[in-house]
Order: structure tokens, then C-alpha cells, then sequence
């Protein structure tokens, strides 16, 4: 009997919050085989907002939607669950003594950071910052924003917590620092696993504003009195889970060898490996990648690609009379490779018009300006695709390790077009699924940190028998069209 035969049938809820749209999710092992079933409650749509010439997350409507959620869970007969969180990245709220926000909470792609890096550098050199924290160079992180930050507002902050920790601090009263979230932010020293002193101090910083280090699984607490006294939520116990989204798509990836990477493929596409150690070789730092903490004391060693935030807003400015699966349609029909941009140029962050912007690009390196929503599309893919067949090398080569097999998890793994393009360049089968990967992720942890599942290995069994995945087996592309497609992506990329 396995460890957690006699939880079957306990309720898990995940709340799971992307850039673009959050849901709750109940997660079920179901009787007698023991598969896990995932309900879908509540979804609402997400996204910042312009306010004075700023980009910011309406936090408060977030939770509102969490308890709208959670409403509907105890509507639904969920009379008691355990219930975890998680979100984006680096992004983070100021709270006074009494728990009251300071400040509206910016979002990673407003442009008051464009200029920190070299600002924050000409105080401590890249090289050292790398060293301690393993953590690539990107504007957006909780550092750059932080260093840039009016400086009476951290003063008066009692504490700093990321996004899913204050979520969790509305709904218990708790305040934490989940640390596959903290490490994000640049400033969690490899060595010490804490808070890095030099790196608060030259923020002007003292470390008793960050809450204590929570590990996943690490059991929180139930409702407020507030929430509780209301009659009309479930009988909460809330469970810290790997709260950066990313770190629980991870855990919901159905591996069952030694010899994988992934992609958590959504707003953004995450690729790269799950390891027991961080590393920082001059190489990884020259190339930019990034250790960031997972669950069991794993590092996920991985590149940022912008991902699917090109089509989603491609998709909007066509008005939405597209849907993303009429958008692959269309690229399907179009010439592969006519038109590639570098999907990590910052130009692509957060453009005017996205459209404009792609087609601006193209025409500026010489090439056919993709103009139907087809060749924009398929311009879109075939990018996205070489930047994957580009990074997968550059991990193997930085890991020493060879993989079998590329596990697509999130809404790209929907991508039939993207998914096969990908494995012809690879020439290595990709598995495509869970699309839910960051909702499984989340309520697997919360089964292991109340014994219902023993381990991650078992988890991640459960989800590969309990969900479908599709196995894209290489086709031999024509050598010259692959040839011509990988050389003119390598005369754009930069580090």
C-alpha cells in the first residue's frame, strides 16, 4: 500500500495566477487506481494596468478572485482542503507594521528599470553578484527593481514579500518567504541559503524586512478569523508550495528517466534542467542563465525566453478574432523560416504594437517582412523553435549532460506546429503535456507535505498515467533548409 492510500479522495486546491490569467483548480487521487483528477473551479483573466505613466498588478482584485474561488469550492460540497499558491516571479509588495500596502505593486515590464543593471553594476560587478546569488542578469529582477525604488517608501516598509507570499498573508495573516520565489529576486546568497547582507546593504536594506525562509511543504496555517467567521469558505489548511510558477510546472513535469530537460512553456518559455547543484561557471554567467531554487533543495539551471507573451499579444492586437489555435492553423500553411526574429531582444518586452514591432525588426535585418496573421504567426513559431534547438545545446554543453528528451509542459504543449518544428531541430523526441503542469506542481507538493504521496519520483508518476501527453517523434528536416534557418538565427542572437 503506498503511503497515501488512506488520503484517496482528500481535496487540493491549487491557486494558480499567471501574467495573463489565474485559476482554481481542485486536485483529487481518485479510487481505486489511485490516478489524480483535476477539477477546474474558477478561472478569471489577469494583467497590469497603466496608471500615471507606471505598469501595475491589481493585487487586491487577485485576492478577491481567490475568495471567489474558494466560494465556489465550498458551493461545490469542498467542505475542507488543504490549499497552496503560486505566481510569477521577482514582483513584490511593501507593507507598513500594521500590514497595510505602501505602494501600488509595479509589474516586471514597466520601464523604470531600463536602466538599473548599469546603474546598479557600477556599485558591485557582475562577476560578484553572479558568484553569490547564481542568478542571471535581468532588469526585471526584484533586485534592479528594488535598487530603483523611491527610497522613502523601503524605509517605511516593514516588510517586503514577493507576490504569492502576500497572497498567503491576506488569506492566513502569516507573512513568509517561500524560497523557490526569493531566490528570483537576486538576492539569496548560494552559500548561506539566506538573504545576501551585502546585497541588502547596498539597497539600503536591513534582512528583518523579508519574513522568514519557508521551504515547500512547510504546512502555514488556515483562514484569518475574518475569512473564517464568513461561513461561506471551505475549512482551509494552507500548505507553502514551490510558489514561483516555474517551480511547480517543474514538479508537475511526468519524467520518468534521468535524461530530460524541460520547457514551461507560457507567457514566458522556461528551458532548461533540474539539478542538485547551482552552477556558476564563467561560461553560464557569460551566457546568462540562471539558478533558481526548487522544491527538495533542486536548482532548475535554465534561460528566460520571452514565449508565448509574442502571440498573446499579437492575438490581441488582431482584435481577437484569431484564437490561438486558428493563429497555428494559419502558420501551418505558410513557408517555414521566411522571416525569424531574436525573441529575447528587449525591443519585443513590452512594444506598442507587437506586430509593428516584428515586422519593423525583420525589415531592418533584410529579411521578408512577414505581413498576414499566418506569416506573423508562423514567423513566431519558427523562432521560438530555434531559440529552443539553440539553448538545449548550450545546457548540454554547460551541464555535460546529454539528454533523451524534451518535456514541454504548459499552454505551448497545445502547440502541435511549434512542438514538431522543435523536435525536427532537435532531432530528439519532445513530450508534450500536462498543459496544467503549474496546477499539478502545486497540488503534488501539497500531497507529499501531508503524506499522501510519498516522494516527487511517485508524484510524478501519478501524473504521466493520470494525463494525456503527446510524443512528437523527430522528422529529418531538409539539411539546407535547417542549415540556412540555424545560421541566420545565430547572426541575431546575442547573449
Amino acid at each position: 500500500m503506498n503511503a497515501g492510500a488512506h488520503k484517496q479522495g482528500q481535496n487540493h486546491i491549487a491557486i494558480d495566477i499567471g501574467a495573463s490569467s489565474g485559476r482554481v483548480v481542485c486536485g483529487t487521487l481518485q479510487e481505486p487506481e489511485g490516478n489524480l483528477s483535476l477539477t477546474e473551479i474558477h478561472r478569471f483573466s489577469n494583467g497590469f494596468s497603466e496608471k500615471n505613466g507606471n505598469l501595475y498588478w491589481d493585487v487586491d482584485y487577485l485576492f478577491a478572485e481567490i475568495v471567489k474561488g474558494l466560494q465556489k469550492a465550498k458551493s461545490k460540497g469542498i467542505e475542507q482542503c488543504t490549499v497552496g499558491i503560486d505566481t510569477w516571479a521577482v514582483d513584490y509588495v511593501l507593507l507598513d507594521q500594521k500590514g497595510t500596502r505602501i505602494h501600488e505593486v509595479f509589474s516586471y515590464r514597466d520601464s523604470r528599470t531600463d536602466r538599473a543593471v548599469q546603474s546598479l553594476h557600477r556599485n558591485i560587478s557582475t562577476v560578484s553578484v553572479y558568484g553569490k546569488t547564481g542568478i542571471q542578469v535581468l532588469p526585471i529582477n526584484t533586485l534592479y527593481q528594488l535598487f530603483v525604488h523611491d527610497q522613502a517608501d523601503l524605509e517605511a516598509a516593514h516588510s517586503i514579500l514577493l507576490v504569492p507570499d502576500y497572497l498567503y498573508y491576506r488569506l492566513t495573516g502569516r507573512r513568509i518567504s517561500e524560497v523557490t520565489n526569493a531566490s528570483t529576486t537576486g538576492l539569496l546568497n548560494l552559500q548561506t541559503r539566506d538573504y545576501d547582507t551585502d546585497l541588502l546593504a547596498l539597497l539600503g536594506l536591513s534582512k528583518e524586512k523579508f519574513p522568514p525562509l519557508t521551504e515547500p511543504g512547510e504546512q502555514i496555517g488556515g483562514l484569518t478569523d475574518d475569512l473564517a467567521a464568513r461561513g461561506d469558505l471551505p475549512d482551509c489548511e494552507f500548505i507553502a508550495v514551490a510558489t514561483h510558477d516555474t517551480a511547480s510546472a517543474v514538479l508537475g513535469v511526468p519524467a520518468s528517466s534521468d535524461k530530460w530537460g524541460f520547457l514551461s512553456s507560457g507567457t514566458w518559455s522556461l528551458i532548461g534542467v533540474e539539478r542538485a547543484s547551482a552552477i556558476t561557471s564563467p561560461e553560464a554567467m557569460e551566457r546568462n542563465y540562471t539558478n533558481e531554487w526548487g522544491a527538495f533543495g533542486s536548482f532548475r539551471f535554465l534561460k528566460n525566453i520571452m514565449g508565448m507573451w509574442l502571440i498573446q499579444k499579437v492575438r490581441e492586437e488582431y482584435g481577437g478574432q484569431y484564437s490561438f489555435g486558428e493563429l497555428v492553423e494559419l502558420a501551418e500553411q505558410e513557408i517555414p523560416f521566411r522571416s525569424i526574429i531574436y525573441c529575447n531582444d528587449e525591443r519585443f518586452m513590452n512594444p506598442s504594437n507587437m506586430i509593428s514591432e516584428i515586422q519593423g525588426y525583420c525589415a531592418e535585418v533584410g529579411q521578408l517582412v512577414p505581413k498576414t496573421p499566418g506569416e506573423i504567426a508562423r514567423c513566431v513559431f519558427d523562432s521560438l523553435a530555434l531559440s529552443y534547438y539553440f539553448y538545449v545545446q548550450d545546457l548540454q554543453l554547460l551541464t555535460g549532460e546529454k539528454w533523451e528528451r524534451l518535456h514541454i509542459v504548459g499552454g505551448g504543449a497545445n502547440n502541435g506546429l511549434l512542438c514538431q518544428v522543435a523536435a525536427d531541430l532537435l532531432a530528439m523526441e519532445i513530450y508534450a503535456g500536462p498543459t496544467e503542469s503549474t496546477a499539478l506542481g502545486n497540488v503534488v507538493m501539497q500531497m507529499i507535505s501531508v503524506g499522501t504521496v510519498a516522494n516527487i519520483k511517485e508524484a510524478r508518476e501519478i501524473i504521466y498515467r493520470s494525463f494525456d501527453v503527446t510524443i512528437y517523434i523527430p522528422h529529418e528536416m531538409e539539411a539546407s533548409l535547417k542549415t540556412a534557418a540555424l545560421a541566420e538565427f545565430a547572426r541575431l542572437q546575442v547573449v
